[in-house]
């Protein structure tokens, strides 16, 4: 009925509603039709039964399908009053607010290749599965507490295990679990700085990041990005100028350019956070899949000059958000009362599954699967993009994102991601990822939604476009 492609970096699930979807729409279909059962679409393929499902469900919330209680699933007849497709395009406006907005949805009438997540098949839920059966056996007087303040005390221990295997040492008190990475960076932003205070930051970096700062009202200062980390000269000379009290930044996999902090650079970092004083948040939600030899300031100095934001979003899955912060004693206390004040404790439920998780043996494999995984994608977006004539910042170790650019300053990223909607393309327009918003021509790809012909053959001609001479 359908042809599958494995070893494409488009996912499974995409893969099967796309291919029924268009079966339907040119009405190869007809409404009414039964669809194979689910085991059977699995067996035939190849693919896992959880697969099928999940593209069955979205071919239902899309209106192709009716799901019938014991019978099965049958194409659905369309109405005037349900369209089938929801495509951002029109009016639709490509700026921060649109990418804060829309960075997280996965929305199938799109090729995501500028997103922020992984698809659903390349995380840990079956490990997730798995947890969630082995706390339902379990009394359920568990499943009814608030939690502590600092969070589950087992996560706590596990991930000072984790750490201290990065060479980070910190005890279970000066860990603090979040709702999330996001809540982690927002608690320390509030607990180390005031209104009107300059705050350092990569760039790029993480838009919504920056949204939440400036929300804050702190006056955000970029610091270049090199491939060997931040531009250690223009950290120096913005530390002597403006005297920050805090910077932001990323070591390993860095978002969006995927690039890696060298020892040196790491170290100079860490000499001008001592000099200037000013406090170093260290944002590391890819840990776990970082390539050998990466290095960690907060495996490198006390926590107290540094502070270190983790996650598992990217490894088991981000709708569980789970978050922590590796700190110093006297700060942790700050971060629990903040973190009461706006949300009293985060969910102990969810902290017991990712605890259940990662103490399951299968999640040491799971994370070399996803590593090599993300290297594979890595080789072949980078060689799609290398061929469609983009220029690569560099080609990353590892991790979902790669930093191109159209070769070419004065290139309009914004109109050529407006272009790209028209296409039913979602592109990430680089210059949302810095902090002045000034023009650049660089995108963000994510490589496990990137490689795409159709994004190709968008892309080659945007650089003969960039190309041409500028019209007098």
């Amino acid at each position: 009925m359908i042809s599958l492609q494995p070893d494409s970096a488009t996912p499974l699930v995409r893969q099967v509603f796309d291919a029924l979807a268009a079966l339907i729409d040119k009405g190869s279909l007809r409404p009414g039709t039964r669809l194979p059962s689910v085991r059977g679409l699995a067996r035939e393929q190849g693919i896992s039964t959880m697969t099928v499902t999940h593209a069955y469900q979205r071919l239902v919330a899309e209106a192709y399908v009716e799901a019938r209680r014991g019978s099965g699933y049958y194409v659905a007849t369309p109405t005037k009053a349900q369209p089938r497709h929801r495509p951002f395009v029109g009016r639709t406006q490509v700026d921060s607010l649109w990418l804060i907005q829309r960075v997280f949805e996965d929305d199938s009438a799109l090729l995501n290749a500028g997103c922020g997540w992984l698809p659903p098949d390349w995380l840990h839920l079956e490990g997730v599965r798995q947890a969630l059966a082995s706390l339902a056996r379990k009394s359920a007087s568990g499943l009814a507490h608030y939690g502590t303040a600092h969070g589950y005390l087992p996560l706590r221990q596990q991930i000072q295990t984790q750490l201290a295997a990065r060479g980070v040492q910190a005890s279970p008190h000066q860990l603090v679990l979040t709702h999330g990475a996001t809540q982690a960076l927002a608690l320390l932003g509030r607990c180390l700085l005031q209104p009107r205070d300059t705050v350092l930051v990569d760039s790029p970096g993480a838009t919504n990041f920056f949204a939440a700062l400036r929300a804050m009202d702190l006056r955000l200062i970029g610091v270049e990005r090199r491939l060997d980390g931040p531009d250690v000269q223009a950290l120096a000379t913005l530390a002597q100028r403006h005297r920050p009290k805090a910077f932001f930044t990323t070591t390993t996999l860095h978002n969006p350019t995927g690039s890696q902090c060298s020892p040196a650079v790491a170290a100079q970092v860490l000499k001008l956070a001592e000099q200037h004083d000013f406090h170093v948040v260290e944002n590391e939600v890819m840990a776990g899949l970082e390539p050998p030899g990466a290095v960690n300031l907060a495996a490198m100095a006390p926590l107290g000059r540094v502070s270190y934001v983790g996650s598992f979003s990217k490894t088991i899955t981000p709708s569980l958000r789970v978050g922590f912060a590796a700190v110093s004693e006297e700060l942790a206390e700050k971060l629990v009362y903040q973190k009461m004040l706006g949300s009293l404790t985060s969910s102990e439920l969810n902290e017991k599954l990712v605890y259940t998780v990662l103490v399951d043996g299968h999640f040491r494999s799971h994370l070399a699967r996803l590593g090599e995984r993300l290297a594979q994608a890595q080789r072949q977006v980078c060689d799609g993009l290398e061929a469609a004539g983009m220029e690569l910042f560099t080609r990353p170790q590892g991790g979902p994102f790669v930093w191109a650019g159209l070769g070419r300053d004065g290139v309009d990223v914004q109109a050529v991601a407006q272009r790209a909607v028209a296409e039913g393309l979602m592109l990430a327009p680089g210059n949302l990822f810095r902090p002045d918003l000034k023009p650049t021509p660089w995108l963000r790809f994510n490589v496990a939604y990137a490689h795409d012909a159709r994004l190709y053959r968008f892309l080659s001609q945007e650089v003969k476009r960039a190309s041409r001479p500028p019209t007098r």
